[in-house]
């Protein structure tokens, strides 16, 4: 990684993420995750932008809830709460994902990330994000997150985020590459719900033990 010290005050005005600027011509976004919680006796995820700078994180101590994941961004504000569905559906497991650090008796998931098995497309479907109302897209996600190599299909098959080995590092680092018109925050959040469903060892199990 180009910065393994993050930089943990809040990116500048009109700057995103990724590390454009408003007004400039949208490119994909990059994002080196780590998963790993630079906090001492944490468990998560280090997220760094295309500079190397802190883009995200999430730090959970072991004696914390394995029910809920709070993704934040690099100042620490909640972007999204991932929290497991306790009730298992007729679709199989599920996740919600609320904007912001959500009091789920408050306010209604924006999104639901639910497991799936079978395959669909051309490629081993893993996952489904519905919205939870309006009119926001569905997506699916396709392909192998064990080993760090899968696709976000929007409902038009094109591919909007992608998940792909960071080369000679290991399964704990990998890139996120976001297109443009996609919410870089919620794709971060979609990477976190997958690697509770599918990440060995699960961090879940870790966070509960």
């Amino acid at each position: 990684m180009a910065k393994v010290h993050p930089n943990v005050a809040a990116p500048a005005p009109g700057v995103s993420a990724g590390g454009e600027r408003a007004g400039e011509e949208e490119a994909a976004t990059t994002l080196t995750v780590w998963r790993k919680s630079l906090l001492f006796n944490c468990k998560g995820f280090t997220v760094f932008d295309a500079k190397g700078d802190l883009a995200y994180r999430v730090d959970s101590y072991d004696a914390e809830s394995g029910d809920e994941v709070v993704l934040m961004d690099a100042a620490g504000r909640p972007a999204f709460t991932v929290r497991r569905k306790r009730q298992i559906s007729l679709q199989g497991e599920q996740w919600l994902v609320f904007a912001g650090e959500a009091e789920p008796r408050q306010q209604p998931a924006a999104y639901a990330v639910v497991r799936r098995s079978g395959r669909g497309g051309n490629g081993k479907s893993l996952a489904r994000v519905t919205p939870c109302g309006g009119a926001a897209a569905a997506y699916e996600v396709e392909g192998s997150y064990a080993r760090r190599c899968c696709v976000v299909y929007d409902g038009e098959r094109r591919a909007v985020a992608e998940v792909r080995p960071k080369e000679a590092v290991g399964s704990d680092v990998f890139r996120l590459v976001v297109q443009p018109g996609v919410g870089v925050s919620l794709a971060m959040a979609v990477v976190v719900a997958l690697d509770q469903m599918f990440g060995r060892p699960s961090l879940l199990r870790s966070w509960s033990s």
